[in-house]
Parts: C-alpha cells; structure tokens; sequence
C-alpha cells in the first residue's frame, strides 16, 4: 500500500483497519515520513524508542494499559492512522472510565480523520470507556498534546508536532478542548534582565532549609536518573491529569535517558542529604535526528551523541519539588542554579516544556523570569454520552 494525497483521493471506498501484521505495524510507522515530505519543521520519531510506545514491542506502559492501532485505507493507499488506548492505571486513580487515542496523522480530509476517530471510540466503548481524551503518545508523562499554535520553528526534543489543519478535524467531529499546555521560550542574554526579587526569593528558601545543589552524579549515573524519576513522580502527585509512572517504566525511561543526560544540566536539591528536588535539562537532539531520519543504526547514534558541547539549545523538560517543599522557592532555587552551568557549557536558547495552562505558580514564575510563550499544545476530550 502506498500514501494516499488529499488531492488523489476521489471516491473510493474508505476502510479502517486494524493493524496486526508487521507489514501494517511498518505502514502504520511510515506514513508521517510522507505526510510530512518537504516540512522543514517536522522531526521523524527515534525508532528504536517508537516502536515499543506503540505496542509493536514490549514496553512496561501496556502491562496495566492496552492499544489498537488502526490504518485509514481507501483506494489501496494510506491515508490516516490512530491509536486507541485504555490506561487502567489513570482510571483507578481518577475514579473514571476514560479511554484515550493517539500517534493520530491524517491528510487533510474530514471523511478520514472522522471514521478514525469513530473506530478509535467504538473500539474504547467496547471496553467499557465512557469518554476519550487525547491526544498522548501513549500517556501524559510521553509526548502530548496537539499543536494549535507555534508553527514557525521545529519542536525540541521530545515535543509532537502536527500539521496546522489538524485541530479543524479534531474539532469538527466534536472534540473539545480541556487544558492547554505551553512552551517557553527563553535566551541567555535574558539572565542579565531577571528581577532581582527572584534571586532574594532563592537565597532566602536556600538559608531557610539548608539546601544543597548538586550536578548528577555521574558515577551513579543509572540510579540517580532513576531517583530524578521518582522525584518527578512524587512532585505531581497533585497535578491535573497525572498518573505516576510505573517502576518498569522508570527502569525504561532511565535507561533511554542515560546516553542523552548532560550530568552538568542535571540538578539534584538536597536536604541533609536527602534529594528533596531535581531540575532536568536535555540537550536538544532534535536537529541530529532529523539529519540521521530517526534511525540509530546501523551509525546514527554516533552522529546523535558525539560533540554533545556544540549543540547550543536545550530542553528543561521538568524542575520539580516534593510536595512537602512545594510553595517554599525551592523551584527558584533550582531554577538559579541551572543558569551557571548552562552559561559554561554556552547553552544559547532555552524551551521550559511543557507547563499546564492551569499551573499559575510555574506560569508565573517563568513570566517573570522574561521567557516567552512560544507553543501551544492542547489536549481534547470527547464524552460518549450513552453511545455505542
């Protein structure tokens, strides 16, 4: 089967299928490379990565969850796909049976994006599921959201990207949107600019509890990347929409991470010696995976990773505080202490993503600091209402 263009489309019959051969699991992974030909902002997936998040190999997600994907296919040609999930362990903690969807691509034709999303909810009310929400690739601690505004540059490292019609499809079958979520955008010439209360707001909640900030430690690189996950987890344990991740799934986050860690953009905030707080900043690989087309192998990995010091952008994917620390300016602290070493590895530019349109604290704090709003990502949600 080939590609099908919006333009080609005529009147054939449209079908959706289910994938459950290699061929279609290839298929289905293929598609965006051609939807997306000629896009200078598109970045393919790292394979190696995808191909479990989708179900098509193990991964530690589906051991409490379940995905079927399916391939939109009229005239013999690819036109669309989507993945519908269950996610029990978001269910259990939120007392609901919603079912979500993603790994969502389509062409520009409302007939195929609505009969994906009507096998994708068909499908979840079999299950039981009274409501769908996404999309998440497949949960919100991977990549989430759709794209509805900042089409003018590539996304960084670990963030989706769409093409600008999407939302018109999502939205006339009748998804809605329920939270949006933000990029930042900052430089490093801004530092100079930072409001002085910021710091006084640092140095007194440093004085106050005794905190130490420390780098990653490199010699325990596999346990401290998975202590940084358990931070992560135990920081927002209150957050709108958050399921922890899984033990199996922190063993596999580490062990991805591990290659792609910069220890010095790593921080770690301790209180007698007990990690209270981490703030994560990765280098964003985005512009190497684009030139080795998402594949690592058999030499891509080498172009990925050597000379880390020339990649000039990066990506502070989370800084987080233990809820009983929380409120304190511990955030402020971390926040401070990543300026330093990013100043000597020359780190240029700046994405803190993503922050939740309703986390006012991090919003406001990022405000101040003089980062710029740069990308919108949103998150739809569709009640079934008693049908199926």
């Amino acid at each position: 089967m080939s590609t099908l263009s919006a333009t080609s489309a005529g009147t054939s019959r449209l079908q959706i299928v289910p994938v459950t051969t290699r061929r279609d699991q290839k298929e289905f992974i293929k598609l965006p490379w051609t939807l997306y030909e000629g896009d200078p902002n598109w970045v393919p997936p790292l394979l190696m990565d995808y191909k479990p998040l989708l179900g098509f190999k193990h991964h530690p997600f589906y051991d409490d969850g379940a995905i079927q994907t399916f391939l939109a296919v009229r005239g013999g040609q690819i036109c669309g796909r989507i993945g519908a999930i269950v996610n029990n362990a978001h269910n259990r903690r939120a007392n609901e049976q919603r079912g979500f969807f993603g790994f969502f691509e389509s062409i520009d034709d409302q007939e195929v994006a609505s009969a994906l999303f009507d096998t994708a909810k068909a499908w979840l009310i079999d299950r039981g599921m009274t409501a769908m929400r996404g999309p998440t690739n497949p949960s919100l601690n991977y990549e989430i959201g759709l794209l509805i505004e900042g089409f003018h540059s590539p996304p960084t490292f670990m963030m989706t990207y769409n093409k600008p019609y999407y939302g018109k499809l999502f939205e006339a079958w009748g998804l809605r949107k329920v939270e949006d979520m933000y990029a930042f955008w900052g430089h490093i010439d801004m530092v100079s600019k930072l409001d002085r209360k910021l710091f006084f707001i640092g140095n007194e909640a440093r004085q106050r509890f005794n905190v130490t900030v420390r780098p990653m430690n490199t010699k325990r690189f596999r346990e401290e990347v998975e202590m940084f996950l358990r931070v992560y987890n135990a920081s927002l344990a209150g957050t709108w929409g958050f399921v922890p991740l899984s033990p199996g799934e922190i063993k596999v986050l580490g062990a991805g991470l591990k290659h792609l860690i910069a220890p010095e953009l790593a921080l770690v905030a301790e209180v007698n010696g007990e990690p209270i707080g981490a703030c994560l900043g990765l280098l964003d690989y985005n512009p190497r995976i684009k030139e080795i087309n998402g594949r690592l192998f058999p030499f891509g990995f080498i172009h990925l990773l050597r000379d880390k010091r020339a990649i000039k952008k990066m990506r502070v994917i989370s800084i987080n505080v233990v809820p009983e620390y929380q409120r304190w300016g511990l955030g402020v602290v971390l926040l401070g202490g990543i300026i330093e070493p990013m100043q000597k590895w020359g780190i240029q530019e700046v994405e803190f993503s993503w922050v939740l349109e309703s986390n006012t604290l991090s919003r406001g704090s990022l405000e101040k600091g003089g980062a710029k709003r740069d990308k919108t990502y949103r998150l739809y949600d569709y009640e079934f209402k008693g049908e199926g």
